[in-house]
Parts: C-alpha cells; structure tokens; sequence
C-alpha cells in the first residue's frame, strides 16, 4: 500500500486547508459522454477518455466495458480508497484490500417489460476481505469511518437531486 506517513500528512493539510477556507472544498465536477455507433460512448473527463459500451447481447459492440461495470467499479474503488485513507489517517496498517460489488437487476424494468420492476439495482451488496496485523477492533474503526465518510456509497444510498436539461438542435448540413 502507499506510505502511510505521506498520505496522513497529505490528508491532513487538505482537511487544514478546507477547514480555514471552506470555499476551496467545493467543485463540480464535469463528465461529457458521446454516444458513437454500436452503442459505444466516448467518456471525457479531464484528461482522461474512456470507452463504455454494451454487448452483444444488448445490441452493442462490446468495445468497452459496461456502464453497469464502472458504477459498480466506481462504489468499489471509491470504498478501497477510503478505507486506505482512513487506515492512513487513523495509523492503522493495511497490508492488502479488496472490494467485491455484487448488484442484483432485472432487464424487464430495462426494457420496459414491466413497470413493476425498477430499471435498475434491487439490491447492492459489497464485501470487504482486509489483511492487517492490527486488531479487529482497528480495522473496523477504519472501514466504518470510511463508510461514513463515502462519497460514492452515499450516492448509491441515498436518493441524490437529480435535475435534466434537454437541447434539441437542428440538423447541421
């Protein structure tokens, strides 16, 4: 894992520096998708591009991976970041970490076979496996802390404002 003293230390001057000037904490962030043929997406944020894309079986090319794979790799990643952070900021040793997210759905919501079944996850579920010479006591006071302070597993958790714009253009020739 990376060096724990350096990222307590990192964390610490972000926490000091928000907490003199709260303004500096808030963003937006801002991610441009452009559906391309075989219902495959060009994802642009920053500096980096990313293809998403459905299989076969739904009709796509396959030439990326799922945006059900990045969700799900999204809430992973975000809790194994967090746990590490934490574990860092509380000095409390992580020699490995892993996140399985399992989601369970039904396409009939998808496809509108069914107004009784939702479009999306009916349940989410993610297992922590963490190897540590600390206590459990320790690393339970990491993952929970973590959990608390999660930006992704509150997204999935709670209900979020939610707000459309729509812009149709005409044709160019």
């Amino acid at each position: 894992m990376d060096d724990q003293n350096v990222l307590k230390e990192t964390i610490e001057r972000n926490v000091k520096a928000v907490t003199l000037r709260p303004a500096i904490g808030k963003h937006t962030g801002r991610t441009k998708v452009r559906l391309k043929p075989g219902l495959e997406c060009e994802v642009t944020d920053g500096q980096w591009t990313l293809v998403v894309a459905t299989g076969p079986a739904s009709g796509g090319n396959n030439a990326g991976p799922s945006p059900g794979t990045l969700g799900r790799g999204a809430l992973g990643s975000c809790l194994a970041i967090g746990y590490a952070m934490w574990a860092a900021r509380l000095g409390v040793p992580i020699e490995a970490l892993d996140v399985e997210v399992e989601a369970d759905y039904d396409v009939r919501g998808e496809l509108g076979i069914s107004d009784e079944v939702p479009p999306g996850y009916t349940q989410v579920r993610y297992t922590v496996t963490v190897v540590s010479p600390a206590s459990e006591a320790d690393v339970r006071r990491v993952i929970d802390t973590a959990e608390k302070y999660s930006p992704y597993k509150d997204v999935f958790a709670r209900a979020n404002d939610l707000q459309r714009q729509l812009r149709i253009l005409e044709p160019t020739a």
